[in-house]
């Protein structure tokens, strides 16, 4: 049974209350009266009720939506694992008293890790849409301004090239395949086992890739020969596997076995199309010379992840989702959003200044972005919604009027604040983990961009209502 609040808090919890009154660091008394916000608890207490269909009025007491709430902010505060925030919260106090838990017994990572499943990306943003309107209320960011970049968010990829992605493939199939054997037995078609010859060949292509000689080439063209030939070779077994589960060629007379041979047939009937187009892209790049395939692949196990480049010297290609975070006063993140696929940042600008006034209830009078933002078209656009300050630099310009405006104070007070969003994307990729994404697929990158910029935005806040207490 869930419920918004604990209704009776023990001796413990005074207790740990009082003990840790003076060493919980500034922000946290802040942020403290921010997360108690009744509409942030509502959130995810709709959220949790939506589980099982009586999970309002029935079952065993569950953890309260507000401790929900603050541990998984919590989590994305310190960037800790759900196993580290286990261990941290048991047995810290401040954090016991932050995140509500108290005298009680903390809940296990397992848990907690649901819990960031069950609130889902949606719910994610509408809290931070309410914490956005909780700074707007406190005073914390008017909206008289806004700064906009985009940055990368990688996904918890290896470094992908054609042979690491057949030898992926290879090995989840073989071992997909095995665990069919152990189940149902050697009826059937009969599992081959050609692990050793695929990571051999894998080995043979990346110390012929290593090598500048010529005939290097000629065995590197060689050893993708083989390996494509084997990988074919799995696959056409896997699918024998499928169709001997779906007929009842391989079978279980357990119940629960059964269940697990159709969930494994499964899982090898998602795998076989990922590992036919980075065959396809493989043959296409090393026969024909083509790296441009269509649909290209760069992992079988985050499919959707998209090369990114940022024009960076240390790090020219970048394997993740582009994701655009905006702010106002104060370092307030008031919209990020991950994009399925790339746009131009020319594109986003107007957007995002839209964005502001549906959020902020107003139109920013300063616009600052780096130039690659800027369009003529954006800058008549933004002027005719009210932006007074169009603070974004077109560097290709030969009008001699536009390089004076551009070397006004106005202008380069803009462009010295736009800098922040550097400064905020480096904050959030080191302190919240925004540089890479530990959870899976398109949902949790999602669930880990919106966690990571809420936490940075109660941080924030708690700092910048800190500020107006001694002013």
């Amino acid at each position: 049974m869930i419920k918004m609040r604990r209704a009776q808090l023990s001796f413990g919890d005074g207790l740990i209350a009082a003990e840790v009154d003076d060493l919980c660091e500034d922000w946290m008394k802040h942020a403290d009266q921010v997360l108690a916000d009744e509409l942030l608890v509502a959130a995810v207490y709709e959220a949790l009720a939506k589980r099982r269909p009586k999970s309002r009025s029935r079952g065993r007491q569950g953890t309260p939506a507000e401790v929900v709430l603050r541990l998984l902010i919590l989590k994305h505060i310190r960037n800790w694992s759900y196993q580290v925030l286990e261990r941290e919260v048991r047995a810290n106090l401040v954090y016991r008293n932050f995140s509500r838990v108290g005298g009680a017994k903390m809940p296990d990572a397992k848990t907690i890790g649901r819990w960031g499943v069950a609130l889902g990306p949606q719910v994610i943003k509408q809290i931070h849409e309410r914490m956005v309107k909780i700074a707007q209320d406190k005073g914390v960011a008017d909206g008289r301004r806004m700064r906009v970049d985009t940055t990368v968010v990688e996904t918890n990829i290896h470094y992908p090239t054609d042979s690491s992605l057949l030898g992926d493939g290879v090995r989840v199939l073989i071992r997909t395949m095995k665990k069919i054997t152990k189940i149902a037995g050697k009826v059937g078609a009969k599992l081959r086992d050609r692990s050793r010859s695929v990571k051999l060949r894998v080995l043979d292509i990346a110390r012929a890739a290593r090598s500048k000689a010529k005939q290097s080439q000629e065995k590197l063209k060689r050893a993708y020969g083989q390996l494509l030939n084997s990988t074919s070779r799995v696959v056409g077994q896997a699918k024998r596997f499928s169709t001997e589960v779906a007929t009842g060629v391989k079978r279980s007379t357990d119940v629960l076995q059964q269940l697990a041979l159709e969930n494994l047939r499964c899982q090898i009937d998602a795998m076989v199309p990922l590992v036919r187009q980075v065959m396809k892209q493989t043959r296409a790049r090393i026969l024909r010379g083509d790296t441009r395939a269509d649909g290209k692949i760069l992992s079988l196990f985050e499919p959707a992840t998209e090369i990114i480049r940022k024009g960076k010297a240390g790090k020219p290609n970048e394997f993740g989702k582009m994701v655009k975070l905006q702010e106002a006063e104060n370092q307030i993140v008031t919209d990020y959003e991950v994009y399925d696929q790339r746009p131009s940042d020319s594109d986003l600008l107007i957007g995002a200044v839209e964005i502001h006034q549906a959020r902020l209830g107003r139109t920013p009078r300063l616009v600052a972005a780096d130039a690659a933002f800027y369009s003529a078209k954006n800058e008549v656009a933004a002027k005719a919604k009210g932006v007074k300050r169009f603070c974004v630099p077109n560097r290709s310009t030969k009008s001699a009027e536009r390089k004076r405006e551009q070397k006004k104070r106005w202008f380069r007070n803009g462009q010295k604040w736009r800098t922040g969003c550097e400064g905020r994307i480096s904050v959030v990729k080191r302190r919240h983990g925004l540089s890479r994404c530990r959870y899976k697929g398109d949902a949790g990158m999602k669930r880990w961009v919106g966690l990571g910029v809420i936490a940075d935005n109660v941080i924030n806040i708690g700092h910048a209502m800190e500020k107006q207490s001694h002013t």
